[in-house]
């Protein structure tokens, strides 16, 4: 596969992620915090994630998504060290902070990059997507493992060594050729002028919002049921791998198949089926049937995100695609505030079980108003 070492950097990097995934809300559980606190530790960085979004998607037109990436691989190394030191919330929240900065400028570069490398532009969005999952599903596996045999502090010692990995592999990347900067731009964001008038950004902010709810979840709240459901760290990792596992499977299988435009359904169909999955997951106690929901609500929201990340770079010109990208993707940003909150809050007042539930319903919803948007949002009148 050609550039081996920048797809390599995405998956060391997202294998990082993956850990945190299972590490972080069971390390603040064993310090005796409540499900709302947890839920704010995800949530509130996210305050800063959106406005980063922005000027990280403007950068990466500026100057390149290489450094953006560069930059971001810094950052998980760094956060894996101060997490072996963290006691108490405020400074659990500082890590989760640069972690929560380092997503907001990694993938709206690494997108970029990738719809512009040769060949067709949605098998290479899928097979950064493939890698994004595939270095997801090792991280939750293994830091399952690793907290069971060893505990914390090894964990986060791995996760600071796992960021040295990907700072070497995006070292190792070839610096892309640099497009001309347009000279009416005298700033870096004001290439976002146009595009805030443009209803398919609030469109695919839409579908990016839908499709990281499941995302937010696994950050946070995953690892508590499966707690609560008396699975272990060791099962729990596994379980949790499975939406990277189901996510791989259609990165590669459906890429060439996407479609864009009001015609398709298939953001629909995706809605629908992240609803199901969701609001169905804490239905049987068992690890077949959580193993099928995990899957299924894995594949559903991959096949969002490349439907979005393609109407995206469709609708845009190469020289403000790290700019609409990163629009795009605040639909993440207000996701992952939004979602712990609310499961947050719901947990402590009703139940976790019960939590998912109200968002599997919610989820639909949200399915309901992209099929009476679809319409809309492609009319240019």
């Amino acid at each position: 596969m050609q550039h081996g070492a920048f797809f390599l950097a995405s998956a060391a990097w997202n294998f990082g992620l993956g850990m945190t995934w299972l590490a972080v809300p069971l390390y603040a559980h064993s310090q005796g915090m409540s499900n709302a606190q947890i839920g704010a530790l995800f949530a509130a960085p996210v305050l800063a994630q959106a406005p980063l979004n922005l000027v990280g998607g403007a950068y990466t037109d500026r100057i390149g998504g290489r450094r953006i990436m560069l930059g971001s691989c810094f950052v998980v190394m760094a956060a894996g060290l101060w997490f072996m030191l963290a006691q108490g919330f405020w400074m659990l929240m500082m890590g989760q902070v640069g972690l929560i900065l380092s997503r907001a400028a990694f993938w709206p570069a690494t997108w970029a990059m990738a719809s512009e490398l040769p060949g067709a532009r949605g098998v290479q969005l899928g097979r950064l997507n493939a890698v994004t999952n595939f270095g997801q599903v090792g991280g939750t596996v293994l830091c399952g493992f690793v907290l069971a045999a060893a505990g914390f502090a090894a964990t986060f010692l791995l996760l600071a060594g796992i960021g040295v990995l990907s700072l070497f592999a995006g070292l190792a990347t070839p610096t892309p050729q640099r497009r001309p900067t347009s000279p009416t731009a005298r700033h870096p964001l004001a290439s976002y002028l146009p595009l805030l008038r443009r209803r398919i950004i609030v469109y695919t902010m839409l579908c990016a919002y839908l499709s990281a709810l499941p995302f937010s979840l696994t950050m946070s709240f995953y690892p508590l049921l499966f707690a609560q459901f008396g699975h272990g760290e060791g099962t729990s990792g596994v379980l949790l791998s499975l939406r990277a596992a189901g996510s791989i499977l259609a990165s590669l299988l459906t890429a060439r198949f996407v479609r864009t435009g009001p015609e398709t359904f298939w953001p629909v169909t995706c809605g629908l089926a992240v609803a199901v999955s969701v609001g169905f997951v804490p239905l049987v106690n068992h690890a077949l049937p959580i193993s099928l929901w995990m899957l299924v609500v894995g594949a559903a929201t991959a096949a969002m995100t490349l439907y979005f990340q393609i109407t995206i770079s469709e609708a845009s010109s190469s020289a403000e695609r790290g700019s609409a990208l990163a629009l795009g993707g605040l639909g993440w940003s207000v996701s992952h505030l939004s979602t712990p909150l609310l499961m947050g809050f719901l947990a402590d007042r009703y139940g976790i079980v019960t939590g998912f539930y109200v968002l599997g319903a919610f989820a639909a919803v949200c399915a309901l108003v992209i099929a009476l948007t679809r319409q809309w949002a492609f009319n240019s009148g």
